[in-house]
């Protein structure tokens, strides 16, 4: 297995091109280190990124995903490194941020060779990245992964885990939601509101059910059909739209992007219907200035790494020898942190999604016990 180091990713020079060229642009720097690894026997080929670890280890997914190419997945594990960075600050987690992108099709390139291969890598990094789940891998994978990494969350309660983490990322979205609704409308209730769902998979159908139990309606999409069925014939007052262009056209309240990221790009911002977006997609937000836009039009967007923090909140818990009721209790307080946001941006005269980014690197800039550890003596 072949390991390459590319540590302090801050400047980038316009001229260069190629891999390096993401790695050392502006506006994905920061980074304090950036792992590619490769086992050929199995197939392997990962991207690893640690954005920070300046609260603690590094804490992120491994996301396994037919990448149409070995830049589009550097690039995407930089992205995802850096929301988890912000995520964990803001989920008052002892945590840094980071990611890691397996190169492939988990459908067909899966294997345990090859999860085993990912491992030794994970634990080559010496407890400086604690992996977990995310889209492609599952708590059955992270129990494989475990065999040959310790530092790997999101495994099976058999195996000493908290199981399935998109139990309560769904739980802290609707907490955001509550808040997002309070801030808008004077009252922590979705009951009455029309709220579409785009991406109802791990995360949405979970979503659906917290939002039927306080009495919204609920209208969604998938492009899974069999995704969309499960929801339909279970709650048959559910309606289910051909796709997210066409729901977030359609007459809404509360617009929640559940699926991939980049959800909200120019097109999508025009075209909205609801005054609330709140979903458990990570990175939103296609470009910068997207936030402003949606300020603009009177949009009250709840920052995506703030209200999905409830995974990795459950999963953060098993570090301390997992207990959900005190993992539940802790991803409550996501309420309460978006309407903290909410607060600060309405006090700084800015949008949601920056005044989080403000919140969150003020608590980065504070070094944690928590850190120190990954730190030379004497520094």
């Amino acid at each position: 297995m072949g390991v390459t180091t590319v540590t302090d990713v801050r400047q980038t020079s316009p001229s260069n091109e190629g891999v390096l060229a993401k790695l050392f642009r502006s506006e994905q720097g920061g980074h304090e280190q950036v792992v590619l690894c490769q086992d050929r026997a199995s197939g392997l080929k990962a991207v690893i990124a640690l954005h920070s670890t300046a609260l603690g280890p590094a804490l992120g997914g491994t996301r396994f995903f037919p990448y149409a190419s070995d830049e589009e997945a550097v690039e995407d594990a930089l992205n995802l490194a850096r929301g988890m960075s912000y995520k964990n600050a803001l989920a008052g987690l002892d945590l840094g941020g980071g990611k890691a992108v397996i190169i492939g099709d988990p459908d067909t390139l899966k294997s345990e060779e090859l999860l085993l291969a990912y491992g030794r890598c994970v634990a080559s990094l010496g407890g400086r990245y604690v992996t977990a789940c995310d889209v492609g891998t599952y708590v059955a994978d992270m129990d494989v992964i475990a065999r040959e990494n310790r530092w790997t969350t999101g495994r099976s309660p058999e195996n000493g885990g908290a199981g399935d983490s998109s139990v309560l990322t769904a739980f802290g979205v609707f907490q955001g939601m509550r808040a997002a609704a309070k801030s808008q409308w004077g009252d922590a209730t979705l009951k009455g509101r029309r709220v579409g769902v785009a991406g109802v998979g791990k995360v949405g159908h979970h979503l659906v059910e917290h939002l039927l139990d306080d009495g919204a309606e609920v209208v969604i999409t998938d492009v899974r059909a069999e995704a969309v069925d499960r929801i339909t014939s279970r709650h048959p007052q559910v309606t289910a739209v051909s796709d997210a262009e066409v729901l977030v056209r359609t007459p809404l309240d509360v617009y929640a992007p559940c699926a991939l990221g980049h959800a909200l790009d120019d097109a999508t911002v025009g075209a909205l219907t609801a005054t609330v977006v709140c979903g458990a997609a990570n990175n939103q937000l296609a470009h910068p200035g997207v936030e402003k836009d949606l300020a603009d039009r009177g949009i009250l967007y709840a920052p995506d790494y703030v209200v999905n923090a409830g995974g990795v909140i459950q999963v953060a818990d098993e570090l301390h020898g997992f207990d959900f009721e005190r993992a539940k209790a802790k991803a409550t307080r996501i309420y309460d942190t978006t309407l903290a946001i909410f607060a600060r941006a309405k006090a700084d005269g800015v949008p949601p999604a920056v005044a989080a980014d403000r919140l969150a690197e003020q608590r980065m800039a504070e070094r944690t016990p928590a850190a120190e550890w990954l730190r030379p003596t004497g520094e």
